[in-house]
């Protein structure tokens, strides 16, 4: 059975990024779908998958992570606007059978993703 993860870790400060929201679309031609909203747990991770089974389906998907949220409630001062704010990575599900785990590693500066296993 098939299932899209993801986890965040808070490069800035070593630790994962507890609390950090995160919104999940699919892209279709008509306009994005919001299928999921959720926020991380203490380990950086989310409760459960963000899909499995019948509800993961070949496609182009979005995954918007508001990291910018995230490091001003850490008390991070960010300048106006945030060099880092909303980070959104698009990718595609070829393999609905298959499990993709999409973390991301951000800090106010930078971040990057990979696809996982």
């Amino acid at each position: 059975m098939g299932r899209l993860t993801t986890h965040v870790l808070d490069t800035a400060h070593g630790i994962p990024a507890a609390g950090l929201a995160i919104a999940l679309f699919r892209r279709e031609a008509a306009g994005d779908e919001r299928l999921v909203a959720t926020t991380t747990d203490a380990d950086g991770r989310c409760a459960a998958p963000l899909l499995e089974g019948g509800a993961l389906r070949p496609g182009r998907y979005r995954l918007v992570f508001a990291a910018g949220d995230y490091f001003r409630r850490r008390g991070v001062a960010l300048p106006h606007p945030a060099f880092v704010d909303d980070v959104v990575i698009d990718f595609g599900i070829a393999d609905a059978a298959a499990h993709y785990h999409v973390p991301l590693l951000v800090s106010p500066w930078a971040y990057s993703t990979y696809r996982g296993s």
